[in-house]
């Protein structure tokens, strides 16, 4: 495990994949769903919690764990397969990775806890009594025990149909062409919106698409795009999709920004949580500087492509360059800046635990921070354990991890995230020794796409504000908790 310095947690991302002819069957279980037919300023502010702290059974085969996991999840996002209000959330940390928000939906609403995805887009939640979820056995998590969405007990669900536009969002124009199928009279039409397929690198979901009611603090939605997932694979909770498709949260709510400040992962599974606050509406005198906010800002990248539409849904930032104790990292330019194929460049992921670096950029960073830290004692062992690199030995008293080098990532605009200790380097199992808790694909196979996966070890007290009406981000340091 990673000790109190900073715990860990990761979550997976997703992006759709074409429905399989193995989804049809789904179909067959819509009777189950017993469903009828079919400017001013406001802040909504929800709880956001850390993932549960599992059982200390065995800390380096769930670092090692989380590790692969922050991997996979990246390789997913590099190469993804697809098809003003202010509202307070409670989010919370998880151990197994991510940071969690309840939400209701339905009318009675029915409240739900979903993970935090700024690198997808649906919503989706557990759906039906029916629910099946493999390879879902996580710390305090009992997979035939997980809580789902009815939609026969509410009375503003209904299926969405294929001609409603809410299905392009998913399966793009050319499912229009089908939905004209429907109107011959063709004997195999099912006249709904097909069964959706989601990857989310080492897990998967799939299912139908509903369209009901969104419950908030002092808020409804109607008409709420939302999956019904009926079968998931190492997905045993729904995800809020914040990203930047149409099917997203915040595009649903036409929302201006919202933000959160994630805290530490040492909470993790504890009743412990931070806000997450959601943003419509416009306010008279608002200006972009948010001076006194005391925010750095750095402009979103847009990225426009065709068929690899799903990095179009990323929070793409510029990031200038790397410093390791005040010495520039020499990274190529190819793959700090996006180019026009979406290759290169830096994304910010909620989904993500520790940030994921291309091969070139890690190996540059790690050589910096040994060679400034020669007089340090490297632990092989725990390296060799763990799969993080470095790894130091402070057998000798923890006051000297405070003389680590500053790891900073400098933005254009100037904006500059200087990470704290605890975001960088932990204490790593019940040794003496702590780690950069960066990771890598050590095979070197894990190409294209994004080069930098900035991930929610490393956005650790920090306040992040996605500010989409001005298309920047913004933050700055703050504790928490």
């Amino acid at each position: 495990m990673i000790s109190p310095l900073t715990s860990i947690t990761q979550t997976k991302k997703a992006a759709m994949a074409s429905p399989s002819p193995s989804l049809l069957y789904l179909f067959t279980l819509l009777s189950l769903l017993t469903l009828p037919p079919s400017t001013t300023q406001t802040t909504i502010t929800l709880s956001l919690s850390p993932p549960a702290k599992p059982p200390h059974t065995n800390p380096w085969q769930r670092l090692s764990h989380l590790a692969s996991s922050s991997i996979a999840r990246a390789s997913h996002l590099k190469h993804p397969r697809k098809n003003s209000s202010l509202t307070e959330i409670p989010l919370f940390p998880h151990a197994y990775g991510g940071y969690s928000v309840s939400l209701g939906f339905g009318t009675p609403p029915q409240t739900l806890s979903l993970l935090l995805d700024t690198g997808s887009s649906l919503v989706w939640v557990p759906c039906t009594t029916h629910y099946a979820c493999t390879k879902c056995d996580f710390p305090n998590i009992n997979p035939t025990n997980v809580s789902t969405f009815i939609p026969k007990r509410s009375s503003s669900a209904k299926i969405l149909g294929c001609k409603n536009p809410k299905c392009e969002w998913l399966f793009g124009p050319g499912i229009r062409s089908k939905c004209e199928d429907c109107a011959e009279g063709s004997g195999n039409c099912t006249r709904i919106c097909p069964a959706y397929g989601i990857q989310y690198g080492s897990g998967s979901t799939s299912g139908i698409l509903l369209s009901d009611t969104l419950e908030l603090p002092d808020k409804s939605v109607e008409n709420f795009l939302v999956g019904c997932s009926i079968f998931s694979t190492q997905q045993p909770s729904g995800i809020v999709g914040f990203g930047r498709g149409l099917e997203s949260l915040p595009a649903q709510m036409g929302l201006k920004k919202f933000s959160y400040c994630l805290i530490s992962h040492r909470f993790d599974e504890e009743p412990e949580s931070s806000d997450l606050i959601l943003t419509t509406g416009s306010h008279y005198g608002v200006t972009k500087t948010n001076e006194g906010l005391g925010l750095s800002y750095t402009p979103f990248v847009k990225i426009k492509l065709g068929k690899d539409s799903a990095f179009e849904e990323y929070y793409y930032v510029n990031l200038r360059k790397i410093t390791v104790g005040g010495k520039h990292v020499r990274v190529p330019y190819d793959l700090l800046v996006p180019g026009s194929d979406g290759h290169g460049g830096t994304i910010v992921d909620s989904g993500t635990t520790f940030t994921f670096m291309e091969g070139k950029v890690y190996e540059a960073v790690a050589r910096e921070f040994e060679r400034q830290m020669v007089h340090y004692s490297r632990d092989a062992g725990v390296e060799n354990q763990s799969g993080f690199r470095p790894c130091y030995n402070v057998s000798g008293g923890e006051e000297v991890v405070l003389l680590f080098p500053e790891l900073v990532f400098h933005f254009k605009g100037g904006a500059k995230m200087e990470l704290p200790l605890a975001d960088y380097f932990s204490l790593v199992g019940e040794s003496k020794a702590v780690c950069m808790t960066i990771v890598t694909d050590t095979g070197g196979d894990i190409t294209g796409g994004p080069s930098i996966i900035l991930g929610n070890y490393q956005q650790q007290d920090f306040y992040l504000e996605y500010d989409l009406e001005n298309e920047r981000l913004g933050f700055r340091k703050q504790t928490c908790k």
